[in-house]
This record gives structure tokens, sequence and C-alpha cells, in this order.
């Protein structure tokens, strides 16, 4: 499993959960989101619902590889 904050990852702004509570495909690129229980990182549109409290954020996917986390094949973030 990935560790739960690395230098790179932040936790959600308001604005970031809000993005990803309505799966806005407008904010997909702008960040990318970890979930720290199943070890997968996916756009904001993406289809899961993971709970806040187990989420992190990452500017880019390479920061979120480098982290330790593999894309979602769900919204496959690295396509």
């Amino acid at each position: 499993m990935p560790t739960p904050l690395s230098e790179t990852a932040s936790l959600l702004s308001d604005a970031q959960w809000q993005a990803l509570a309505s799966r806005d495909r407008g904010a997909d690129g702008s960040f990318f989101y970890a979930v720290t229980t199943t070890g997968v990182f996916c756009k904001p549109s993406c289809p899961g619902r993971p709970l806040r409290k187990n989420v992190l954020a990452f500017e880019c996917t390479e920061q979120a590889l480098m982290a330790g986390f593999r894309p979602c094949k769900r919204c496959r973030p690295l396509g």
C-alpha cells in the first residue's frame, strides 16, 4: 500500500472535493486524486465514490505514480 502522505500529496481543498463529488469533467487534468485505502489514483470525473478522509490530491499523474499509487482501471487517468 502507498504511504498515506507523501511530499507531493496534499489534502483535497473544498473546491477539489466539490469537483470530485459532482464528477466534474471540466476539472480533469487540473488535479488527480488518490484513494489511500485502495492504492488507486483517478481523474475528478471518475465514477468511484471514495470517502474524503481517504483521499489525497496530486498535481499530476507522475506524482501519484511516484507515491506508489496505480492508475484506476475505470477512468484511465493516463489515457
